[in-house]
């Protein structure tokens, strides 16, 4: 297939409309049973599936969660849904009747910020990047996810962020809050660092367990922003899709998968293969524990390999 085609399919995905969805036997009673589990000190994970966006999960494949500081309820990533924020909403007021302070979305992924119409009455913070794509291409995003899940999405808008958030430490309610402008897994990736309690919300940047996603990547960056990472004191690790971690080994695994799928894509230019000659090459079996990981790697290769092949061109002729 060639990266017109693939690039006409993609863009046909994003502009199919969001109006006119019938609403299935008992679509009303949709729940995504959210349970806040929780994993340190104030702080609880809402735990989502290792699986791709589905109408039988509802896009439930993220792993959002809150702090329950003294001073009101920190949001890390606000769902794929409005449902789901609301659902969200819900489930931390059974955990304390403290205002929400502030939302934080890490990134421009649908599954990190179209829940926060649930969260209008309090900030929702991003770096300038992630707002700026928000603005730009949140509609089509939303259209798409429209288009996957259906009924989950009703009701659902793409509002952006409204503040901005630039590399800082804050202290609320007793928790200090280390705010990491980080890249690679998009061109702006915000990870969360509670130097209290050591739990990183590694946003984007970290998968445990499951094939990382490409479609904004850049894996040179996205390498320096894990060597940041793995640096810190980390008590618990969440990461963005799959187990959550109590040391750093879903860093060194993303990384690995990071570096292997590089190398795989710039050798597979160098000797000339096709992107479908790419597609069907064996993938090692250390990485067998990753779920959904063909599909990503295919993914990956229509992603990544025309700007690679472009790169080794001068080089080949």
């Amino acid at each position: 297939m060639t990266v017109k085609r693939f690039k006409a399919l993609g863009l046909l995905c994003l502009i199919l409309p969001t109006i006119g969805w019938p609403i299935a036997a008992g679509a009303r009673d949709k729940s995504y049973g959210l349970e806040p589990r929780r994993i340190a000190a104030d702080t609880y994970v809402f735990e989502g599936a290792r699986e791709h966006f589905t109408s039988a999960n509802g896009g439930n494949i993220l792993n959002s969660g809150f702090i329950a500081t003294g001073d009101g309820v920190i949001v890390v990533q606000s769902g794929p849904s409005r449902r789901y924020g609301e659902e969200m909403r819900a489930a931390i007021g059974k955990v304390t009747r403290r205002p929400i302070a502030r939302v934080f979305v890490s990134n421009l992924h649908p599954d990190y910020f179209l829940g926060s119409q649930a969260f209008a009455d309090a900030p929702i913070a991003a770096l300038p990047g992630t707002i700026d794509g928000i603005r730009s291409d949140g509609r089509a995003v939303t259209e798409n996810m429209y288009r996957l899940l259906g009924d989950w999405m009703r009701g659902t808008d793409a509002g952006p962020p409204t503040e901005p958030v630039l590399g800082a430490t804050v202290v609320q309610g007793g928790h200090r809050l280390r705010l990491m402008p980080l890249a690679g897994h998009t061109a702006a990736d915000l990870a969360i660092f509670d130097e209290t309690t050591g739990v990183l919300f590694a946003g984007g940047l970290v998968f445990s367990d499951r094939a990382p996603t490409t479609p904004h990547a850049d894996i040179a960056r996205w390498l320096l922003s894990l060597d940041e990472l793995e640096a810190l004191d980390i008590a618990v690790l969440v990461p963005n899709h799959g187990t959550i971690r109590t040391d750093e080994a879903a860093i060194g695994q993303t990384r690995d998968y990071l570096t292997w799928l590089d190398a795989t894509l710039r050798a597979s230019a160098e000797a000339g293969l096709d992107m479908n000659e790419v597609m069907a090459i064996e993938i090692p079996e250390r990485f067998s524990v990753l779920s959904v990981l063909r599909e990503e790697f295919t993914r990956s290769v229509a992603h990544l390999y025309p700007k690679i092949e472009q790169s080794v061109l001068p080089r080949v002729n």
